[in-house]
């Protein structure tokens, strides 16, 4: 009983903040309910106009594409990084400092700042890279697709790969020194040894990493927000961007929430991917 009575403030603010708001939206989503305006209950509408939406269709396009592209560039870069400094020196730690450090600038100031930097006459990477012969400094790189692409990844990649590198470099720092030796004194080469005794170790740790960036991934909103506006030409709206677009832009609350409820089942298939895989990884 007194269990339940010190439980019941958590289970206040769980329905307070996600099973009512969860509710609500659901219950939105099943009408045409116009940011100002009275609703109308339409049933499963919203639903049926989703799945022939062809903005949206491209949105989700766009964000699965994206999902693939930087998935396996913070994945083997963290992999990378944290073999790099695994080794508990001053030196080492030193550089665990500045690759994490980038982890604690948010999202939308980590925008801004490379937004700066790539902007065509002042920006400092542009200037740089132009006296260098290497870019045009007068271009706008954010007025064509690939481009803005490109520098979206690099911010991204900066911000966050820090947290992945430390995530691996604690699994790696969970196996046990005596393995690795084991298998060196049994004739084990240093690839032999990475391959077949590290990578199935860390697999719990890499299937965390991997849901961590993908679910990041498909939420995308704030460095499109900021840095390429959806554009050029709508070709980087991510899922995230559309509903915000039709919630707070076109005021059809109805359909957003439509939206979002069906996003909410993508990542759910996500995380029932991510319990999947780390059961997996147990039974190995």
């Amino acid at each position: 009983m007194l269990g339940l009575l010190l439980s019941l403030p958590a289970f206040a603010l769980l329905g307070l903040f996600f099973i009512w708001p969860f509710i609500r939206t659901i219950y939105m989503s099943l009408n045409d309910w116009p940011l100002l305006g009275t609703p109308e209950f339409i049933g499963f509408g919203n639903y049926v106009k989703a799945f022939g939406d062809d903005q949206f269709i491209r949105a989700v396009g766009f964000t699965f594409f994206y999902t693939i592209v930087i998935t396996p560039i913070l994945i083997i870069l963290a992999f990378g990084l944290a073999f790099l400094v695994r080794k508990g020196t001053r030196a080492h730690r030193f550089f665990q400092t500045v690759y994490f450090l980038p982890v604690v600038i948010g999202l939308a100031s980590g925008s801004y700042i490379w937004m700066f930097m790539w902007q065509s006459d002042i920006g400092p990477t542009t200037q740089l890279l132009g006296s260098w012969g290497l870019v045009d400094p007068q271009k706008n790189y954010f007025a064509d697709f690939w481009t803005a692409f490109a520098i979206v990844l690099g911010m991204v990649t900066w911000k966050v790969v820090g947290l992945q590198m430390l995530l691996v470099l604690s699994g790696i720092q969970g196996i046990p020194d005596e393995v690795n030796e084991a298998a060196r004194i049994d004739g084990a080469t240093g690839w032999q040894s990475f391959w077949y005794i590290t990578v199935p170790l860390l697999r719990p740790t890499l299937a965390l990493v991997l849901v961590f960036s993908v679910a990041g991934s498909l939420l995308a909103f704030d460095q499109f927000y900021i840095m390429t506006t959806g554009g050029p030409a709508g070709s980087t709206l991510t899922a995230v961007y559309e509903i915000y677009r039709n919630g707070f832009v076109k005021f059809d609350v109805g359909y957003a929430s439509a939206l979002s409820i069906l996003l909410m089942l993508v990542l759910g298939v996500v995380s029932a991917g991510q319990m999947l895989l780390l059961r997996n990884s147990d039974n190995a």
